[in-house]
């Protein structure tokens, strides 16, 4: 991370004052202009949970977005304007289908954990809680660390060619995040997701509809003592497979925030935000030796973005089982024996 140059008072409140006049139109939505549940992380087959077994899971993912236009974000408690991201950021999931059953349906559990570098480059400060900083000037971060760990557990049915579930998910913060630092792959705000998937799956025709519906509740970053407001996320794609390993199709997202940011720590404003976006996506499915493979590829682009970044982000998903338990065992029909 680059830090600023010292100045004398003079020139800092100098530049404090030109930007303020520039900088006028604020984005006043969810602390770092983001939220904890990553758009666009589920998509195909999104409703379709596997056997009981062990899996894993692995993501690429890729984020290009900017605020321009003069408007400002706060993150780490720094107060920014004309702010761009470039994220890298990698997703590791073991996933756990237990033989348990609720309602009939199987009971799972996972773990995510995020490592990557957001680099945020900034024209201009604001506020800062970090005295070396010169308010007004450009800035630049880019910080390797650990994210905030998602916590996730699940129910899912079959019937037919619907495949359905329901996924509640805890985001623990990891410590990592750091005030006065633009960069921060962390959020530190613990928060829930309720989330549900439906998925429409003809093996025959070889189509697949899915749609993913969730809300977010955040509690306070307790760093900043900034409240970021309650979130709805919707996800979905229609994809057609055009041969029993390969698929493409069309995939996008909506968010919307549903209640006002506030906290002592919120210095630029309740208003909410907004942002929807659509892209494509191609799947594949091979084997390695005797493991059956499934990879695909997702790419985003948004638009009509309201106090949020609008930018692109690309997914590589990468899945496969480690092991999955037997079929149980069809029970033999006993002869019936009639009695006259």
């Amino acid at each position: 991370m680059r830090k600023l140059a010292r100045s004398n008072k003079w020139v800092a409140v100098a530049g404090l004052a030109a930007v303020s006049f520039t900088a006028t139109e604020q984005v006043r939505a969810a602390e770092s202009a983001q939220g904890v549940y990553v758009l666009g992380n589920r998509g195909p087959l999104a409703g379709v949970t596997p056997p009981p077994g062990f899996y894993f899971e692995t993501e690429a993912y890729f984020y290009q977005g900017n605020l321009g236009g003069n408007r400002t974000f706060q993150s780490g408690g720094v107060v920014a304007a004309n702010v761009k991201l470039d994220t890298s950021a990698a997703f590791v999931t073991p996933i756990w289908v237990t033989p348990a059953e609720i309602l009939g349906g199987n009971l799972g559990f996972s773990v995510t954990v995020p490592f990557g570098t957001p680099n945020v480059s900034a024209g201009a400060v604001l506020f800062s809680p970090r005295i070396d900083r010169i308010v007004g000037g450009r800035e630049r971060d880019a910080v390797f660390n650990v994210g905030d760990m998602y916590l996730s557990s699940f129910v899912g049915w079959h019937s037919g060619n619907f495949h359905w579930n329901v996924t509640l998910t805890g985001v623990v913060p990891s410590g990592s995040y750091e005030t006065g630092q633009l960069s921060n792959i962390s959020l530190n705000r613990p928060a829930l997701d309720l989330s549900g998937a439906l998925t429409y799956l003809d093996p025959v025709l070889g189509y697949e509809l899915s749609v993913i519906p969730g809300f977010t509740y955040n509690w306070i970053n307790p760093a900043t003592q900034y409240l970021t407001g309650t979130e709805f996320h919707l996800e979905w794609s229609a994809s057609k497979y055009l041969t029993k390993e390969l698929s493409l199709g069309v995939v996008g997202y909506y968010y919307n925030q549903l209640t006002a940011d506030s906290g002592s720590g919120d210095r630029i404003g309740p208003f909410k935000g907004r942002v929807t976006a659509v892209g494509g996506q191609i799947g594949y499915s091979f084997k390695l030796g005797e493991i059956p493979v499934s990879t695909n590829v997702r790419v985003f682009r948004e638009f009509d973005a309201t106090n949020r970044f609008r930018g692109t982000a690309t997914y590589l998903t990468i899945s496969a089982p480690l092991w999955v338990a037997p079929p149980k065992p069809v029970a033999e029909a006993k002869p019936v024996i009639a009695k006259f």
